[in-house]
């Protein structure tokens, strides 16, 4: 079997040139690049095996192995996820949960290149303690008022075409004065409207980054 410390030191390479920056300025190394990594130095010598323990429509739990080709666990790693908490959890909670818990059981085995948890899982830190809080106690009605013509079809037209955006419209998008007070007129009326077209403008600008880095 290969020995894992020439990947250690790959992974730890990776976080310099691809790693995301985290709350505190740590970075963190994403779960595509060290398996990527894992494969190129190790090929089919190791497996990734994934189980749900959980999934009752509001709360999901994920385990994963790394296991050797000849049989036998070698690291494994959990990760939990709520349905419906944030822009990710409500069509993809599962998905989420198993790259966490992928990435958790790569960095049981020491390729964690960076932060031990996943960008998801320190994320979700803050998603799941609203969660918590909000089960305590009954939430406050939202009031919403209605969007204008004008604010309904910016946010529908850019949630539309934002895939077909370079970073550096987004960039202008984001910059943009008008941009600026339509989404600020958006946030006085409907704050869940407003967070959800923020939290896809991060994303996609996220993967933007890591395209042109890549």
């Amino acid at each position: 079997m290969t020995d894992l410390n020439k990947t250690m030191d790959a992974i730890s390479e990776l976080n310099k040139t691809h790693g995301v920056k985290q709350r505190g300025g740590k970075m963190y190394t994403q779960v595509v690049h060290r398996m990527e990594a894992l494969r190129r130095h190790h090929g089919t010598d190791f497996g990734v095996e994934t189980k749900i323990l959980v999934d009752d429509g509001h709360r999901v739990v994920v385990q994963a192995y790394i296991t050797f080709a000849q049989g036998g666990v070698l690291g494994s790693g959990m990760a939990e996820e709520i349905r419906g908490q944030g822009h990710v959890n409500t069509t993809s909670a599962l998905e989420n949960a198993e790259t966490s818990a992928v990435g958790r059981a790569l960095a049981s085995l020491g390729l964690a290149g960076g932060e031990y948890a996943s960008a998801n899982e320190m994320d979700a830190v803050s998603r799941k303690s609203d969660a918590i809080e909000s089960n305590k106690a009954e939430p406050a009605p939202v009031v919403k008022k209605p969007l204008t013509k004008e604010e309904a079809e910016f946010l529908a037209h850019n949630e539309a075409t934002l895939d077909q955006y370079t970073l550096d419209d987004l960039d202008k998008l984001m910059a943009n004065n008008h941009t600026k007070a339509i989404m600020k007129s958006i946030k006085e009326k409907d704050v869940e409207a407003y967070n959800d077209f923020r939290t896809l403008c991060v994303e996609t600008r996220n993967k933007l980054k890591e395209q042109a880095n890549g």
